[in-house]
């Protein structure tokens, strides 16, 4: 079941489907207290998730750059940088009319539509009901960024061997930014409906998903644009 989601109404809608397998569709993982970044051969680089992330106006240690080295894309272009990624959300944040109108809240999973789609990057829309989320996920090497347009939700991802298991809260206009080896796990832990924006470039490949065990991520899945 979903419900359209208008400015000051709610109405039943059969014309939408949820993230059954869309972008960062994992179920929900229970995490423990703390954990060291991953260490095998499965999972994300042992230099910890966390390090490639550029977070609001505070970059964290080993944060992506603007100026930092890229790889081109197939279609000889340059990926987008985080912080560019970062104000494309942002800016759509503040232009509701023109993906309001858009938003579907489904019982069933996360609910996603894709925005926008060029050579070099594309922007999504999605929303999440109490309860809902991604599972540890990483963006198959795009680089990405996500604003809370509505709503808040919490935000977990491992840290360095001191840190452990990071816990954030995101409130209704944070925006987050992140280099291609960035993993976490986006949950809706509030009492209402949540609706956030993201951007990612290149243009999401596929998705591998994790599950966090004492000794780190371990990679359990992986999706393609087909499941989407």
């Amino acid at each position: 079941m979903s419900l359209d989601l208008a400015p000051g109404t709610l109405a039943p809608s059969s014309s939408d489907r949820p993230a059954t397998a869309g972008p960062t569709t994992a179920g929900p993982t229970t995490a423990p207290a703390a954990a060291s970044p991953p260490t095998d051969g499965a999972a994300v680089g042992a230099s910890g998730a966390a390090a490639d992330t550029v977070a609001d106006t505070t970059p964290s240690p080993g944060a992506v750059a603007d100026g930092a080295a890229v790889t081109v894309t197939e279609e000889g272009r340059a990926p987008l940088t985080p912080n560019a990624l970062r104000a494309i959300v942002r800016e759509l944040a503040e232009q509701p009319d023109q993906w309001i109108h858009h938003v579907r809240l489904s019982t069933e999973e996360r609910w996603y539509r894709r925005l926008a789609s060029d050579d070099d990057h594309e922007v999504w829309l999605i929303s999440w009901l109490p309860g809902q989320s991604t599972g540890f996920h990483d963006h198959g090497g795009s680089r990405g960024a996500f604003t809370v347009a509505l709503g808040e939700l919490e935000e977990l991802s491992l840290g360095g061997p001191e840190q452990g298991l990071l816990i954030r809260r995101i409130q209704s206009g944070t925006a987050r930014a992140f280099g291609p080896e960035y993993v976490h796990d986006v949950r809706n832990t509030a009492s209402g409906p949540a609706v956030t924006l993201h951007a990612y470039s290149p243009p999401l490949s596929y998705m591998a998903h994790y599950e966090l065990r004492a000794g780190g991520l371990v990679r359990t899945s992986e999706e393609g644009p087909d499941q989407w």
